[in-house]
């Protein structure tokens, strides 16, 4: 089958050490490959920087990072493991320097399109890479009603499928299986890729699983129960406005614990905030909070328990530092993830909406209602590990949509199940203020695949990692990323914008000695 892939070239002799239509013919012999409950429906080689994305709004400028893409085959399948499965996939293989190794890429939020940019992404470091649109169209819910097979595809299966065919094409295509095979996610994508370690301990000898969003339904639930709490009258609602008010109190009363007062909350666990203090002393202003706005704000920051009861219903909950981000969760319409995947796959009614729901009550139907496929739970990672898998883990402390005591939690529910050998393949690196997957006052760009590579092919587990900042695009902060339990601390000495003037120590609150 042809298909339009903007401008189709052969790739040069000088590029690849071929002839021309020799280069062409590799790439264009996919289209007859068999794929086990699957079909190549088009091949074709694209050249430098003509990519355009399908799912580009017309008119709209083609981000910038497709322009360096080069020459790369690409091949789309589709895959049916199901009756009722209809999984898109594309491999992209780099025609020259490519680095022997295979990186699938995960999805955000419900998926439904391609993650194109992480694919150009690993394209660009020189890996053949694979993304699917986990088989369906539309980042909603509205997909599950009805079909639980595609929910199943959704939820693990897609991600499954498509590593053995993105294997299968890339030894057809080069003559030669991947000798290594990572996957990188974030959100969506971080659950994905601890429930391939889990569900499929051969798939991959390397997951970078970040702000992994597991437990998935009971979350989305509980942003609901949590909107609903912050929105409960207009007296409880805690205007935008005054966000940054909150923010600097927090920070007043936190910052500066690993020896800079920055901005940024090393250790948010360690902060002790007090709201009250906060109190309207008169009439509601906007450098006070009422008593039902307290209320609101002590709501979003400590985990969701049953009414009257201590017992929790969900542990997350947003950490100090997050305060500019309540939106997200706490603005007066609740997230749309959430609702849609609620109503869909609660209720099985797209046209549902929240403000009756109770949680306490819904629990069990809400547990129940997609059989486990996105829980992702399973902290018996013995299979994986053994086999030489390696699972780098990261998320962002002020996270406002993923809390990030789901990371901290399944990194310590491992530990314990797996016992003291899980400590050589398993690793948590928490980002001081980071929001979710990206952004925020913190560093918040690292070298995950340099990190994971050097772990798998190395033995080489990181115990520390640099991350930077980029400021119109210049890095204006480095900061060193320590191992869950630890924490960076300046010297006292240096720039508090270099990373080398901080170490890596277990976690002690310290006062202030610099301000940037």
């Amino acid at each position: 089958m042809s298909i339009r892939l903007g401008v189709v070239v052969a790739i040069g002799w000088s590029l690849i050490g071929a002839a021309p239509s020799a280069a062409a013919t590799a790439c264009e012999a996919l289209s007859t490959l068999a794929i086990p409950a699957g079909t190549v429906t088009g091949v074709g080689v694209v050249a430098r920087g003509t990519f355009v994305p399908t799912s580009l709004a017309p008119a709209a400028p083609v981000p910038p990072i497709y322009a360096r893409v080069p020459d790369f085959c690409r091949a789309m399948l589709t895959l049916k493991p199901s009756s009722d499965s209809d999984i898109k996939v594309e491999v992209w293989l780099p025609a020259s320097g490519w680095n022997g190794k295979l990186q699938a890429v995960g999805n955000g939020g419900f998926a439904g399109v391609l993650p194109y940019a992480a694919m150009a992404r690993a394209v660009l470091d020189g890996y053949a890479t694979a993304g699917t649109d986990t088989g369906h169209v539309g980042n909603n819910a509205e997909f599950a009603v009805g079909h639980p097979e595609k929910l199943v595809d959704f939820g693990y299966r897609a991600v499954h499928e498509m590593a053995g065919a993105a294997k299968r094409v890339i030894d057809a295509h080069y003559g030669r299986a991947p000798q290594f095979s990572y996957f990188n996610g974030c959100s969506q994508g971080g659950r994905q890729g601890i429930a391939s370690a889990q569900r499929y301990p051969a798939d991959f000898d390397g997951i970078v699983a970040g702000a992994a969003a597991w437990d998935q339904i009971r979350s989305h639930a509980a942003r609901l129960a949590l909107n609903l709490t912050m929105n409960r009258s207009p007296e409880a609602v805690i205007p935008p406005s005054k966000y940054p008010m909150i923010h600097e109190h927090v920070l007043k009363a936190c910052d500066g614990k690993d020896g800079v007062v920055d901005g940024v909350l090393e250790d948010p666990t360690s902060c002790s905030v007090d709201f009250s203090a906060l109190a309207c002393k008169g009439a509601d202003s906007a450098s006070c909070l009422t008593p039902a706005q307290i209320t609101s704000a002590k709501a979003i920051t400590t985990p969701l328990t049953r009414t009257g009861s201590n017992e929790p219903i969900f542990p997350g909950y947003l950490t100090p530092g997050s305060e500019l981000e309540w939106d997200v969760l706490g603005g007066p319409q609740p997230l749309r993830l959430s609702q849609t995947a609620v109503a869909n796959i609660v209720y099985g009614d797209k046209a549902w909406g929240p403000r009756t729901f109770n949680l306490a009550a819904e629990l069990d139907r809400v547990d129940a209602s997609d059989q486990g496929v996105m829980k992702s739970n399973d902290p018996n990672l013995a299979p994986f590990f053994n086999r030489g898998g390696k699972l780098l883990m990261w998320h962002g402390w002020a996270d406002p949509q993923v809390p990030p005591q789901l990371s901290t939690i399944y990194y310590a529910n491992v530990l314990k199940t797996v016992g003291p050998s899980a400590e050589q393949s398993i690793a948590l690196f928490m980002m001081p203020g980071v929001y979710h997957c990206a952004g925020g006052p913190g560093p918040d760009n690292f070298d995950r695949m340099g990190a994971i590579a050097a772990w798998v092919e190395r033995g080489h587990k990181p115990t520390r990692l640099t991350a930077s900042r980029l400021s119109s695009g210049v890095v204006d902060r480095t900061r060193p990323l320590c191992p869950y339990g630890q924490v960076a601390v300046y010297s006292g000495t240096g720039s508090t914008d270099d990373a080398a003037n901080f170490a890596c120590q277990a976690s002690v609150p310290r006062q202030s000695t610099a301000r940037r």
